[in-house]
């Protein structure tokens, strides 16, 4: 047995903003993906996995029927016959890893699902939403549902708020363009709940949610839009003000050995790096006029382009 591919996804805009009602721009990541397998597999990876399945069936057994009904009886079934979610998602990365395994379960054990073949009604989505955040709590404590909402969907997801999001068409990628998105890897995982916890925190003081209102979100709502119109002139200088912002204000969310390069983008011009997710580790976005010029620039590291403009 081997259920259909999940892939990883990447919030280009939007991380800590949309807690807040920022906009934000989801799309998916098909270079990793992940698959429920059932196999003879004894390796410590599947082990792994087929024992947190044994505890995410508990989790799931708990949500309201409400919200999302299951067939727990044969789920539980596959998982004591050893079932495992088999993926090349790196986790604590930031691409959505929980959020891939959240959705192949969805997909494939839920009565009455919302299929990617209907007309996805904005009712539809936030519905998915719902059954995927009381899903994926299970990982995180607390979770918007947008990661297994963009894997089970596979196509790029708009957040204008809270209860307000679409698909929606991204420009199409100019394969021969200069510019493009790349993935920096930290070489270290990082935890969502800490750093969630950690802004959390930091709302409670007074100027930190007027810098979060006046120049955090106002700068992401003007990328997602620039993006999305293809105005990359705008966008660029729209990102770089945003990269700004989070090394003066999320230093804890950004690696220690990371602050200088960082500094380095934004006085160089070469790129301009922001938090990939939650930050801690995993990866670090990177946005480049040029990326010859950004690659050269960051010699040291191993740069993965997710975009082309």
């Amino acid at each position: 047995m081997k259920g259909p591919l999940f892939y990883s996804k990447i919030l280009l805009f939007g991380e800590y903003g949309i807690i807040k009602d920022s906009k934000g721009l989801s799309i998916p990541y098909s270079f990793y993906n992940g698959a429920l397998k059932k196999d003879d597999n004894t390796s410590k990876v599947a082990v792994a996995s087929n024992a947190s399945l044994k505890s995410f069936v508990t989790h799931i057994k708990s949500i309201d029927p409400e919200i999302v009904r299951f067939d727990i009886e044969r789920l539980l079934d596959d998982v004591n016959a050893g079932m495992y979610f088999d993926s090349s998602i790196p986790q604590g990365y930031g691409v959505g890893s929980s959020g891939a395994l959240v959705a192949a379960i969805y997909d494939k054990y839920a009565f009455d699902k919302i299929t990617v073949l209907e007309n996805l009604t904005r009712e539809k989505l936030l519905k998915l939403k719902s059954i995927f955040s009381a899903m994926e709590s299970f990982f995180h404590g607390s979770s918007s549902g947008l990661d297994p909402l963009n894997s089970y969907l596979s196509i790029p997801i708009l957040i204008n708020s809270k209860n307000n999001i679409e698909a929606t068409g991204i420009p199409a990628q100019q394969s021969k363009g200069k510019g493009g998105v790349f993935l920096l890897d930290s070489g270290i995982i990082g935890e969502t709940a800490p750093m969630v916890n950690l802004f959390m925190e930091n709302m409670k003081q007074e100027g930190f949610r007027n810098m979060l209102k006046n120049q955090f979100i106002k700068h992401t709502d003007a990328c997602v839009d620039d993006f999305l119109k293809g105005d990359i002139k705008s966008l660029f200088s729209n990102t770089k003000q945003l990269s700004k912002i989070v090394l003066n204000n999320f230093k804890p969310m950004i690696p220690k050995q990371f602050h200088a390069l960082w500094k380095k983008g934004l006085e160089t011009n070469d790129y301009y790096l922001k938090l990939c997710g939650s930050g801690g580790g995993g990866y670090i976005l990177g946005f480049t006029e040029d990326i010859e010029k950004a690659k050269q620039s960051l010699s040291d590291y191993k740069l993965e382009v997710v975009y082309n403009f």
